[in-house]
């Protein structure tokens, strides 16, 4: 019988985008808006997230085979895809494995905050402001958008297909900071103020590393445990900056 989980399961945030950078420029300009002109799917990496995605690569290069993806999933956002190609180029995985893109993998969509900085959402969106406030990121959803609760119901899908069609595979999925968090929440079983806690500690970094291993537990059904989260070593390794903006196209973090 195909096993319900992966063997290992690796989430990979992106390397730096353009949009990461823009953002943090529009920030301490004091700017509402972020100055970008192409569609959030289609915002590259900038030449650090290269470096970034190289260095994820060459890590994983240096280990041993099985401790290396066989099966390599990503969002379909340009700066996802960048990464996940490098990555493979890289030697982190063999390279003809191909690229299994999936939109339930895209970013957290922000609807009419799309492209806000926090102050712009303070200052054009009040209204969306306290609503956030009042309801918190995760079940605020601004007209167009998604709330944190979306984002889960899309991945519990994704999860799904996963483990029909990967169940025992060595399986890494390139995404974005919300569908790290989002899929932590889903893997293990967390609470809302769980998820949020660990939220709240930090930003995940790009190109850092969440794994979980598959494990049998004495029920007979087994279950993923969490071996580490948020881990940069790859990037401390090759001597590559460490990053850990949010992501460009929104109000807030997400």
């Amino acid at each position: 019988m195909t096993p319900r989980w992966p063997e290992r399961l690796w989430l990979v945030r992106h390397g730096q985008s353009a949009g990461n950078v823009a953002r943090d420029k529009a920030h301490e300009a004091g700017q509402r808006r972020i100055d970008l002109r192409a569609r959030d799917v289609d915002i590259p990496l900038s030449a650090l997230g290269r470096d970034q995605s190289r260095a994820l690569g060459r890590w994983f290069a240096d280990g041993e085979e099985g401790a290396r993806p066989n099966v390599l999933m990503c969002s379909p956002y340009l700066r996802a895809r960048q990464t996940a190609e490098i990555f493979r180029d890289a030697g982190g995985c063999r390279g003809t494995l191909g690229l299994r893109l999936d939109e339930r993998l895209r970013e957290k969509e922000f609807g009419i905050l799309d492209g806000l900085t926090t102050m712009g959402v303070r200052d054009e969106e009040p209204q969306q402001a306290e609503l956030r406030l009042l309801l918190g990121k995760f079940y605020h959803r601004p007209p167009g958008g998604e709330s944190w609760c979306d984002v889960i119901f899309r991945l519990r899908s994704l999860l799904d297909t996963v483990g029909l069609h990967h169940g025992g595979c060595r399986v890494m999925i390139v995404a974005h900071q919300v569908v790290v968090l989002c899929l932590r929440y889903i893997i293990e079983g967390l609470t809302e103020e769980e998820i949020l806690a660990i939220d709240a500690e930090g930003d995940v970094a790009n190109c850092s590393i969440t794994e979980y291993r598959f494990a049998e537990t004495e029920e007979g059904d087994g279950e993923m445990r969490l071996l580490r989260y948020n881990v940069i070593a790859p990037m401390v390794a090759d001597h590559t900056p460490v990053t850990s903006n949010p992501d460009a196209m929104a109000g807030s973090r997400g």
